[in-house]
């Protein structure tokens, strides 16, 4: 018994010496850089140790940021966009599926294009690339678009027009345009195919009927908006400062995936272009914020960018609520990942798979209030610590300040039931006035409605919120789009307008 004790002695000492040791979040040599060279996040939760990032210390500039709506997921992304270009003059390209950063931008003298609100690009551009190249992104997007790879006689003859397109607008194939001829377009395009369908030779006028109805659907009149010629030049935005492209205004789904993929195509060329500059920390910064179309599919450009963004000192931060939406490569290659509050557990399941962390982080992760978050680093060197610590706070230009608006009292019985609907909805501060601009309501207005907010404590139930807009004026029809805006199924937002 007495030998049993000297062990569990011993054991106890060598415990406290290895945790000593090896504490559970890196030394501060790891955290704490040149605040000229690196950009400051907050403090670490345990020691108190102000963490700056720095790409120096990471085996590549790109981060994942996830977390549920309301955890400071944007925050982390605006913050970080504003100091990079700060210490490295970085420019930052924002692909904006859901008009979420327009606002902000604007606030911060960047500039917004809305395609489908006045902007329009041709994604038969060539922006300096070869047309041969050109045909093949242009195959490639409709590939992870469609089901055009299912029938490869429709592939063949939508590719063969494309080259002809080009061809009869007087460019060779295989060498360097000229910059001042214009491109086809999709236009262009279709009518050769109509052409050979009215010919009346083609043994499969089937598939011919098929590869033209694919490509009318990004063609028609009203929905062209990338069959029209260029409003914008997509090759000069990586060096045009901080940038919104605006998707909101495509119709769907499609659309704002075909337009994120021509994008990042031609930033990707760009980047392969332009080279390393020794001058440069990171030239630009490419957000991908919910955009799960594109960031899960192997064959993006995306992935491209992951794996050659640090030689060119461009970096990719892709941000999603759900971690299983975004390519395992992309996971496995980033340099960091900021994992903010998850709500389901197998997400956080899913995270600890991926990056291995203990089952304490996993607890830890999972009762996170807003702005705390985890960090997983893969360090240049090989280190004797955890790649992952947690930041008491993510600490940003302006407060976070968090406003909530819970609806568990018009939730039925089966809804409450249900753990997957959530009780209650938060917003950053930021975020919400953004909303509130996009629904062109004037700023005294915005400012009242803040006021009520702030005097409630910024935790409102639904019902309480419609008498505030409606005591502001605003009608019951912008009300209606405000709760759509935020993920409100009908049947809730039905009740929520029912005022006793």
């Amino acid at each position: 018994m007495t030998l049993l004790k000297i062990q569990n002695m011993m054991s106890n000492e060598l415990s406290k010496r290895a945790f000593l040791s090896r504490p559970p979040e890196p030394p501060h040599e790891f955290l704490l850089n040149d605040p000229t060279d690196s950009i400051f996040i907050g403090i670490t939760k345990l020691f108190g140790v102000p963490f700056t990032w720095t790409y120096a210390n990471v085996t590549n500039p790109h981060i994942a940021v996830v977390g549920i709506t309301g955890s400071g997921k944007s925050f982390f992304v605006k913050t970080f966009l504003l100091r990079a270009s700060y210490v490295w003059n970085t420019n930052a390209i924002i692909i904006d599926w859901a008009g979420e950063y327009k606002g902000w931008v604007k606030q911060s003298g960047g500039t917004v294009v809305s395609l489908g609100k006045g902007d329009y690009i041709n994604i038969l551009d060539l922006s300096g690339m070869k047309p041969l190249d050109r045909a093949k992104q242009i195959s490639n997007a409709l590939d992870i678009l469609t089901d055009i790879t299912d029938f490869p006689e429709q592939r063949r003859l939508t590719v063969e027009a494309i080259e002809q397109a080009y061809v009869n607008f007087g460019f060779a194939m295989a060498s360097t345009p000229d910059p001042n001829r214009d491109a086809p377009t999709l236009k262009d395009v279709t009518k050769l195919l109509e052409e050979k369908l009215q010919e009346g030779t083609y043994q499969y006028p089937a598939e011919l009927e098929n590869a033209i109805y694919r490509l009318r659907q990004f063609s028609r009149e009203g929905e062209d908006y990338f069959a029209r010629k260029s409003t914008i030049d997509i090759g000069k935005l990586s060096s045009s400062g901080l940038v919104d492209l605006d998707l909101s205004g495509l119709p769907d789904e499609k659309f704002r995936a075909l337009a994120a993929l021509f994008i990042l195509q031609t930033l990707k060329e760009k980047m392969r272009v332009e080279g390393w500059s020794a001058s440069k920390g990171i030239k630009a910064l490419v957000v991908l914020d919910e955009a799960w179309k594109i960031a899960s599919d192997e064959r993006s450009d995306a992935i491209t960018i992951i794996r050659e963004g640090r030689k060119y000192q461009f970096g990719l931060i892709v941000a999603s609520q759900n971690p299983t939406d975004v390519n395992e490569t992309i996971f496995s290659n980033v340099g960091t990942t900021i994992m903010l509050r998850v709500r389901f557990e197998k997400f956080i399941s899913y995270l600890q798979g991926s990056l291995n962390f203990s089952n304490f982080m996993r607890s830890e992760i999972s009762k996170f209030g807003v702005g705390q978050a985890a960090i997983d680093m893969s360090f240049q060197t090989s280190v004797q610590f955890p790649n992952v610590f947690i930041l008491d706070r993510i600490v940003g230009e302006i407060p976070l300040d968090v406003y909530t608006l819970t609806v568990a009292d018009i939730l039925n019985d089966n809804e409450l039931a249900d753990k997957s609907i959530p009780r209650d909805y938060s917003f950053e501060k930021i975020d919400l006035n953004s909303r509130f601009v996009q629904m062109n309501l004037a700023s005294d207005t915005i400012t009242k409605l803040f006021a009520a907010l702030d005097s409630k404590n910024r935790i409102v139930d639904m019902r309480m919120l419609v008498q505030i807009f409606l005591k502001e004026n605003v009608n019951k029809e912008t009300i209606l789009i405000f709760m759509r805006s935020i993920g409100l199924p009908d049947t809730i937002i039905s009740r929520a307008l029912i005022i006793k």
